[in-house]
C-alpha cells in the first residue's frame, strides 16, 4: 500500500529531475538533442519512470519535442498568434521572421452548398481553390485552404501566389478588408496533414476558419487555416468594456 509520505517524495523527486533539466535546457540550441534515456538517468541518480514523467511534463508545456526513433530534442519557441485581421505573412515579419510557402494546388471549380454559403454564392458559381504550406524561417509552420469567387480576381494565377501576401494582392487590386468573423477550435493532423507539415501523425494543432468581407459587407475569402499546435499560442490584447 502506497503511503502519502512516498507520493510526496515521488512528487519531490520529479520537481528536483523537472529544476536540472530545465537547468541543461539554458545551455542548449532549439533543435539539439537531449542526452539518451539512460545518460539521464545516470546523471541525475533517478529511476526511468521519474525521468520519463519529468520530461512527458516539459514536453506538455512544448519545452521538448520527442522525435519517433531518434530521440528528444529542445523545442523550437512557440510563436505567438494575435487575433487580429493581419495575413500570415504580416504575422511573421512583425516577428523578425521570413515568411515562406508554396502553392500546394490550385484548381477552378463550382462554389458548392457549403462554401456558397460562407462566401453568399450560389452553388454553381466558380470559386478557386488553393492549399497553401506556410512556412516562417524555413519551418512549416501552416496548411492554409483558401476558397475566394473566382469572379473577385479572374485572373489570378497560381504563380501569382507563389510567396506573396494574399492580402497583399486585394490591396493591390484595389480591394479593401473592412471586417471579418473567425473561429478557432482545437484538432489533430491527419495522416496527410502530418507528411505535408513533416509531424507525427495526430500532432495537437489549432484549426483556424476566417470569412473576411469588404465595406460593403461582401465575402470576399473563407480560409481554413490548419497550425502546428506545438509551435503556436494564441495571444489575446484584453480591455475592459467602456462606460
Amino acid at each position: 500500500m502506497r503511503t502519502g509520505g512516498e507520493g510526496r517524495n515521488g512528487n519531490t523527486k520529479r520537481q528536483t529531475v523537472r529544476r536540472e533539466l530545465l537547468a541543461m535546457l539554458d545551455g542548449l540550441e532549439p533543435g539539439d538533442a537531449l542526452p539518451s534515456e539512460r545518460r539521464l538517468v545516470e546523471d541525475l541518480g533517478v529511476s526511468r519512470p521519474t525521468l520519463r514523467q519529468a520530461v512527458d511534463g516539459l514536453v506538455a508545456e512544448g519545452l521538448l519535442e520527442r522525435r519517433h526513433g531518434s530521440g528528444t530534442y529542445v523545442a523550437e519557441p512557440r510563436i505567438a498568434v494575435p487575433l487580429t485581421m493581419t495575413s500570415f505573412t504580416e504575422d511573421m515579419i512583425r516577428r523578425g521572421m521570413k515568411p515562406g510557402g508554396r502553392v500546394l494546388s490550385f484548381r477552378t471549380e463550382t462554389a458548392g452548398a457549403r462554401i456558397g454559403r460562407r462566401l453568399a454564392l450560389s452553388p454553381a458559381e466558380e470559386v478557386f481553390t488553393i492549399r497553401r504550406l506556410r512556412l516562417a524561417d524555413g519551418a512549416t509552420m501552416a496548411i492554409e485552404t483558401l476558397y475566394l469567387p473566382r469572379a473577385l480576381m479572374p485572373g489570378l494565377r497560381r504563380d501569382v501566389l507563389e510567396g506573396r501576401s494574399f492580402y497583399d494582392l486585394l490591396r493591390g487590386a484595389g480591394i479593401v478588408i473592412a471586417s471579418g468573423t473567425e473561429t478557432i477550435e482545437p484538432t489533430v493532423v491527419t495522416a496527410e496533414e502530418a507528411a505535408e507539415l513533416d509531424v507525427p501523425v495526430h500532432t495537437p494543432a489549432f484549426l483556424f476558419e476566417r470569412v473576411t468581407r469588404d465595406e460593403d459587407g461582401r465575402p470576399l475569402e473563407y480560409v481554413r487555416s490548419l497550425y502546428r499546435g506545438d509551435r503556436y499560442r494564441l495571444e489575446l490584447d484584453l480591455r475592459p468594456p467602456s462606460h
